[in-house]
């Protein structure tokens, strides 16, 4: 059975998320610069309060994904404490100037993050040539990329997500995220016969997940 994971930008959506079916939570700050490291506070609060699995994104600002040596040991230094904490996994993703996966650095945040499971984010679809890169971020020891199909959203990634997944043959999981929603879900796991899909879960300016919105996602992977 395919499983959701809700990306939540504070506390409150992570509880929504719990109580309305996800399988996962993947928590995040400042929603506007596409996910931060959250706070350690927030982050204590979640693994506290929450049974289901939580994965921390671990991004220093928004922008780019070409980071300087300062920025990089910060993210050294949050998943150490983090692994402390006892979260159940990380996401995280680091490029050259050129746009193309920073393999030695990346292989290296993999190696301090064992044994919790990283995903590689949308800084995937930043990339020039994606099927090189997928073989590159299994090479790293990634065991998930969180991906709209190198495109600005699922509708328009469609056709890639779904050679991605079939490059992948199962060595590496592609989850599809990016403006996915329960009104494109179906087309989407159709099309592509992934089994885990990402999703905020967000249909207002509230910035707080709706939970008829997640129990409309989780019917529709449950089905």
């Amino acid at each position: 059975m395919a499983k959701l994971e809700i990306a939540c930008f504070n506390l409150e959506s992570a509880l929504i998320a719990q109580e309305n079916g996800a399988d996962r939570v993947e928590l995040c700050a400042k929603m506007h610069l596409g996910g931060t490291t959250p706070s350690l506070e927030i982050i204590k609060q979640a693994r506290k309060q929450l049974s289901i699995d939580l994965f921390v994104m671990i991004r220093p600002r928004g922008g780019n994904f070409v980071y300087t040596m300062n920025e990089l040991m910060m993210m050294y230094i949050e998943i150490l404490e983090l692994k402390d904490i006892g979260v159940d996994g990380f996401v995280f993703g680091v490029l050259t100037n050129g746009n193309k996966i920073d393999i030695e650095v990346n292989k290296s945040l993999v190696e301090l993050a064992k044994p919790f499971p990283c995903t590689f984010h949308r800084a995937f679809d930043e990339v020039q040539n994606p099927l090189e890169a997928l073989e590159e971020l299994i090479e790293c020891g990634f065991q998930t990329i969180l991906t709209s199909g190198n495109a600005t959203n699922v509708n328009e990634g469609i056709s890639q997500l779904d050679l991605l997944v079939q490059k992948a043959n199962k060595r590496i999981t592609i989850m599809p995220g990016g403006s996915l929603r329960s009104s494109n879900l179906k087309m989407i796991e159709q099309k592509t016969k992934a089994i885990f899909f990402h999703s905020s879960a967000i249909i207002d300016d509230s910035k707080i997940a709706n939970p008829i919105e997640i129990q409309k996602l989780k019917a529709i992977l449950n089905a």
